[in-house]
């Protein structure tokens, strides 16, 4: 695949970013893309593995080295069929997926991998300049009607599946707009959203229909999805946000920050943030507590709204700057990560714990903290102290919590259909059939695995459609 010596003669060039200067002026996307002969020559590097890790990496099972091929060989097209053969929607992944793929690539064992992300991107923002992408209309339609609650990516990826395989489907969505957590919890400078409704149009011209505003199992019953469908796939995300004990937690101030993304995503579709208080980082000292993607997109949002100073705090150790690919390759490694967010203006810190948050008058001002310590415990894991005399204190008038999710909210459809869940609180169904234990109802993306990837989810709703399918008609031919 690519050229023999590719990786030898052509060193390793990622999408370039406009100055922060620049981008700090607007919420839209800031990439600078690779020109076609720079995606080529990138092309070029992937070393025909005799076993290609990246497949390993990769949740979608992208087909990685033939598609890095045919685009060194300027074949464009036949490039985007590879890539579609396996990802609904590789312009999501192209922009917000950790790419896996590229740390299980065999070049990264010199920490320069392939940049299959950036390939990725490429051919699918070419096939939709050149018109290559339309819809896929079935022969035949089977008469078989499915439900799907949720549009987010593995509620897309369920529905424009089964619409391929004939299937009336319908996708209900809470919100306004469609898109679940890509609409409204990606920030637009990450991924703007027509992204999204170019896919929508897609998918309606497939016979996909979308039902915006329509909560099931609070504005509608549940029950009355299942009496007028076939079936009931449940793909509603992983919505319960991890919170924190500590006094102060009550103090104004104090939110999720989900709460805080999805109102700035709503400002830029001008679309009404409701009777949600206004959360702004103007002129605020702002606290952020958790490391990850998450919290990377309560940095950048702060910034673009004028935020006085930025602070993320994170409880887990700082990262190595360079991985030790020896131990970790093909698998994900531990490195630091610094997003274009942080790169735009933030204090990182590390190994530090929330002990209470003090304020004055109802409002947050402050955060107590701790530093703290992980040491190996007897049983091979890692236990955390806090460090005597380290307690300190740091300013602060908006913190966001930015810790994860840890379950499905049960509220609702979970609980008016009485589905069984795991002992981590998920829908539980296994990856074969993708069945709850309701009857016709069925289970995909982070409601059933828990919080995760976008190339998980759309993964998910793949296999999960491939499962609908089987149960509604008998043998699927629905690719994996």
């Amino acid at each position: 695949m690519g050229k023999p010596t590719g990786f030898k003669e052509f060193v390793r060039r990622d999408r370039s970013y406009a100055p922060v200067s620049e981008r700090l002026r607007h919420y839209g996307e800031f990439v600078i893309d690779l020109s076609e002969a720079e995606a080529r020559q990138q092309g070029a590097r992937c070393m025909d593995c005799g076993i290609p890790y990246c497949h390993d990496g990769c949740p979608v099972d992208n087909i990685i080295p033939d598609w890095n091929d045919l685009v060194f060989r300027g074949q464009w097209r036949r490039a985007l069929d590879v890539l579609h053969s396996t990802n609904n929607f590789p312009e999501f992944t192209g922009r917000v997926c950790p790419a896996p793929c590229e740390a299980a690539c065999t070049l990264n064992i010199s920490d320069d991998p392939v940049t299959i992300k950036t390939i990725e991107c490429a051919i699918v923002e070419k096939g939709w300049e050149e018109g290559w992408i339309g819809p896929s209309i079935p022969a035949r339609r089977t008469g078989k009607t499915v439900a799907v609650v949720g549009s987010g990516p593995a509620g897309l990826a369920c529905a424009q599946q089964l619409a391929r395989a004939g299937h009336g489907v319908v996708v209900f969505e809470k919100n306004a707009r469609i898109g679940g957590l890509l609409r409204y919890g990606i920030p637009d400078f990450k991924l703007e959203k027509r992204v999204i409704d170019r896919r929508m149009a897609q998918m309606r011209a497939e016979g996909v229909e979308f039902r915006p505003n329509s909560h099931i199992g609070v504005t509608i019953p549940a029950e009355e999805i299942l009496e007028k469908f076939d079936a009931l796939v449940m793909a509603g995300g992983s919505e319960h946000p991890r919170d924190m004990e500590v006094p102060g937690r009550e103090l104004d101030g104090v939110h999720f920050a989900m709460d805080f993304l999805g109102q700035q995503n709503r400002r830029v579709a001008d679309e009404a943030i409701g009777s949600n208080q206004p959360l702004l980082a103007e002129g605020k000292h702002v606290v952020v507590i958790g490391g990850g993607d998450t919290g990377s997109d309560c940095v950048g949002t702060s910034n673009r709204q004028g935020a006085a100073s930025v602070t993320q705090l994170e409880i887990m150790p700082k990262p190595p700057e360079r991985e030790d690919t020896a131990s970790t390759w093909p698998h994900w490694p531990l490195k630091m990560r610094t997003s274009t967010s942080h790169e735009e203006g933030c204090e990182r810190d590390w190994e530090v714990s929330t002990k209470a948050i003090k304020g004055a008058n109802g409002r947050v001002e402050a955060l107590e903290l701790v530093r703290v310590r992980w040491d190996q415990d007897g049983n091979g894991g890692m236990a955390m102290r806090e460090i005597a005399g380290s307690a300190f204190e740091i300013k602060a008038d908006l913190v966001f919590l930015a810790m994860g999710f840890v379950y499905p909210s049960r509220p609702g459809m979970l609980d008016s259909l009485g589905v069984e869940l795991d002992p981590r609180g998920n829908v539980l169904a296994d990856t074969v059939s993708y069945q709850t234990s309701v009857d016709r109802v069925f289970a995909a993306g982070d409601m059933r695995r828990g919080q995760s990837l976008v190339v998980w989810a759309i993964h998910e709703g793949r296999r999960c459609a491939m499962a609908v399918d089987e149960f509604l008609t008998g043998p699927s031919r629905l690719p994996r």
